[in-house]
């Protein structure tokens, strides 16, 4: 089966009624977890942008702090696997914002994390790479934006 464009898509969804989309998005969510998840960000989560991010940022800390210590194979893999997570909560918001501001905090979370990332070669390019991706970020927000996540990103 081949899908078909979005725009034909969204013009189906305009033919559809109220009764029939709400039956659509509630299969939807049966399917896959990101469905059920994405869902749950727009019906409930997008109206608090701050609570939402909040909710992120302690996600990572439990992350953070449930991490085997006892191998460096075990922290990359597990500093990956955060990071996908943190990905996809990103993708969910489509906020500039909340993007620079979860990418920062998992930075930071990185660089206080012990034993030091230093040991790792693979964890300190990815702790730069996404340094450098929060930077050209910024670069595109407002000038008052750039000024306070500047300074977050000098303090890493």
């Amino acid at each position: 089966m081949k899908a078909v464009s979005v725009r034909e898509i969204r013009k189906e969804l305009k033919s559809l009624s109220s009764e029939e989309l709400e039956e659509l998005c509630l299969r939807l969510s049966r399917f896959k977890k990101e469905n059920k998840e994405l869902l749950t960000y727009l019906l409930f989560e997008s109206h608090h942008e701050d609570d939402y991010i909040a909710s992120v940022k302690s996600y990572m800390d439990e992350e953070f702090e449930a991490i085997n210590r006892n191998s460096i194979f075990y922290i990359r893999k597990s500093v990956r696997k955060i990071l996908r997570n943190v990905k996809k909560f990103i993708r969910y918001s489509q906020k500039k914002e909340t993007e620079v501001e979860l990418l920062l905090y998992f930075c930071e979370q990185l660089k206080a994390f012990r034993p030091s990332i230093s040991r790792s070669t693979q964890l300190q390019n990815l702790y730069n790479r996404q340094l450098d991706l929060a930077k050209k970020i910024i670069g595109n927000l407002h000038e008052d934006l750039q000024y306070d996540y500047n300074l977050m990103i000098e303090d890493l």
